[in-house]
């Protein structure tokens, strides 16, 4: 009986936070800073701000690791953690009782690590490493990413691997293209949630890169 209520806790938590995603823009849900510095058509090419991610590492297929990692890091900012206040939220997400809870942001970014999958969620704007609430899972950790510059292509529609990957391929030309050079994996990156219609979703391949010399 206990396994099947942390199940469905589990589906419910997933729900709740998905649904939050899907009024992205009437929720005003936040998103990394960054200035764009070059544009053409689906490409462009960010100058990122420092900021915060909880991530969590998932071994598995591309298609399947995604909810495992979204449920870890949602489960964080839904309140498992170590801190007991309460703090305002830039879009309400439920609230476990007598623990902090975190804004939800988009977009969570999944990428490649040998062979696992870094998860991601960014952190709102006014939190530091110091004033973030510890984790209560183990598998769940913060890390302060630094500036960055970062080349990136914007696509909707389903997020099978096959249609990541042609846009991955697509982004990896245009960065050639562009006199720029690739220096980290891939990173997909989604801003909707799974209810969204299909056809609406933003999805993004983002990858960073540095200038070639003249």
């Amino acid at each position: 009986m206990k396994s099947f209520r942390q199940g469905l806790s589990g589906k419910i938590l997933l729900l709740a936070v998905t649904a939050m995603m899907g009024f992205g823009e009437a929720m005003a849900i936040e998103e990394p800073g960054y200035t764009v510095l070059d544009q053409a058509d689906d490409f462009e090419l960010r100058q990122y701000e420092p900021y915060i991610v909880a991530e969590t590492f998932v071994e598995g297929d591309f298609s399947e690791v995604g909810n495992e990692g979204f449920r870890r890091l949602a489960d964080y900012i839904f309140g498992n953690n170590r801190k007991k206040e309460s703090i305002d939220m830039t879009a309400p997400v439920s609230q476990a009782p007598d623990s902090e809870k975190i804004a939800m942001t988009a977009p969570v970014n999944q990428q490649a690590k040998g062979e696992k999958w870094r998860i991601t969620f960014t952190m709102p704007v006014e939190y530091t490493m110091d004033t973030l609430p510890e984790p209560l899972d183990d598998r769940v950790t913060l890390r302060q990413e630094p500036g960055r510059l970062i080349a990136a292509i914007r696509y909707s529609g389903t997020w099978s691997r096959e249609r990541y990957e042609a846009k991955e391929a697509k982004l990896k030309s245009l960065v050639g293209e562009r006199g720029l050079l690739a220096v980290g994996e891939p990173i997909f990156a989604r801003y909707n949630s799974p209810f969204a219609l299909w056809f609406l979703r933003r999805n993004e391949v983002l990858v960073p890169v540095e200038r070639l010399p003249d």
